[in-house]
């Protein structure tokens, strides 16, 4: 599917896809969970603080169901959405919350266009990327790289994939993380170019500090990843007395206030615009970052002012606008209908992009493009998938055990160390002074 600059810039929404159980979720969290667990445990903290936030037209959907995706790319189309922009997660060859990207592969449905972002952090119990209780460690062998390449390049294929003027748009999240960035971006280049893909279009996000030249690393484009960059853009000194000082609360038209602001650097870099952002749904109360009273009205300006200065900034390069989320609810960022809004944001989001908002309603349920299988998967796969459950349950608690025992031995032996130094020191200064250590 060409896509490349039309009547607008091309506007490009983030699709979480952690709406499904997967074995390790089921291991590690309990079975059943979804992103939708987190989402209905969260509270209020403050007077007018909006948790939790509740679908609405959608429910709680599954991402394992075609009707599901048909329903949201529908939606997504109707109100101005250009393309989804898969999270795609890949550890050392080991791939998660992969289902529902390979089904809209495999099927060929629902035709709209999607990109990928390679979310290449850690995964962990706070939810925070960080080095501690490691549930899932980013590794970048040469042969892992091999295979990430050749599925990435596989991916590009697809006729639906996002393309600017002709290449592959494709995102790396953490670009800062990666050993051999600019090796890594090299060979997927000679790689997709090797399978006659055309040469990807390769975006690398501004978060965790680096807001560099994306040319250091052979990157097209930057673009802006909110709310990555609160802290270097002054949003702290915006704090609002509420609730537990440990969270960050700022509000909306701070926020967006700030963001229309920022100077424009000498590369290309891409705006990213968002309808809201809580994430205490995951981090919970003393550690996170709250975006107070956003609104329909104040994000449709900001979104109108973002699209018309991509349309008219050409010498940089072709206009994107990115879109932070469709649907992470567990972070307060969706585009999807919800208990307290209803569409209100699809539909200011149609009349930014498009100017109007769309004639037909779309409210119904489409039907499944594909049959859904009718083979019972308890049956054929339920023992198997206990197993499975179990097996991952026992490898985490493994592994946690062992990070638990390796800090623990390097604690000591940084006491030893400590004591040895204190040690020597005494000696050093009996020795000085001619009498005898202690």
């Amino acid at each position: 599917m060409a896509i490349g600059p039309a009547d607008h810039p091309l506007v490009v929404a983030f699709y979480l896809p952690q709406f499904h159980p997967v074995p390790e979720n089921d291991a590690w969290w309990g079975q059943g969970f979804t992103e939708w667990t987190n989402v209905v445990t969260a509270q209020p903290l403050f007077d007018g603080h909006y948790q939790p936030h509740l679908p609405g037209a959608l429910g709680f959907y599954d991402l394992r169901l075609p009707e599901v995706r048909a329903h949201q790319a529908a939606i997504a189309s109707a109100h101005g959405i250009d393309g989804f922009l898969y999270y795609h997660y890949w550890f050392g060859g080991r791939r998660v919350l992969d289902r529902p990207f390979d089904e809209v592969r495999r099927t060929g449905h629902p035709q709209f266009p999607f990109a990928l972002c390679w979310a290449n952090e850690n995964w962990t119990r706070a939810w925070d990327a960080g080095q501690h209780e490691v549930l899932l460690e980013q590794s970048y062998g040469p042969e892992e790289r091999a295979e990430h390449l050749a599925y990435l390049v596989d991916a590009f294929a697809d006729e639906r994939y996002l393309r600017i003027d002709g290449r592959p748009l494709f995102a790396i999240y953490r670009v800062g993380a990666l050993p051999d960035a600019t090796g890594f971006v090299a060979e997927l280049r000679t790689a997709a170019l090797a399978a006659g893909v055309g040469d990807p279009y390769i975006i690398k996000f501004d978060t965790h500090g680096n807001f560099e030249d994306p040319a250091t690393t052979g990157c097209d484009a930057a673009a802006q990843f909110f709310p990555h960059g609160t802290t270097e853009i002054g949003l702290e000194d915006h704090r609002l007395p509420l609730g537990n000082p440990a969270n960050l609360v700022i509000s909306y038209d701070d926020v967006v206030a700030t963001l229309r602001q920022q100077p424009v650097p000498a590369w290309t870099r891409y705006e990213c615009v968002t309808p809201g952002w809580d994430n205490t749904a995951r981090r919970g109360d003393g550690r996170s970052l709250v975006v107070h009273g956003s609104v329909p009205e104040v994000y449709e300006t900001w979104l109108r002012e973002v699209v018309q200065r991509a349309g008219d900034r050409t010498d940089l390069g072709p206009g994107i606008v990115f879109v932070n989320a469709w649907n992470e609810w567990a972070e307060g960022a969706h585009l999807e209908p919800d208990a307290r809004w209803g569409d209100a944001f699809l539909r200011a989001t149609a009349r930014a992009v498009r100017g109007h908002e769309p004639v037909a309603s779309t409210v119904s349920l489409p039907s499944p493009a594909t049959a859904p299988p009718t083979a019972n998967f308890e049956e054929l796969y339920g023992p198997l998938y206990a197993r499975y459950v179990d097996l991952q349950r026992r490898l985490s608690a493994v592994d946690l055990a062992a990070q638990r025992r390796l800090e623990h031995a390097v604690g000591s032996l940084q006491a030893e160390l400590r004591e040895e130094q204190a040690l020597t020191a005494r000696l050093a200064a009996a020795l000085s002074g001619g009498g005898q250590p202690d």
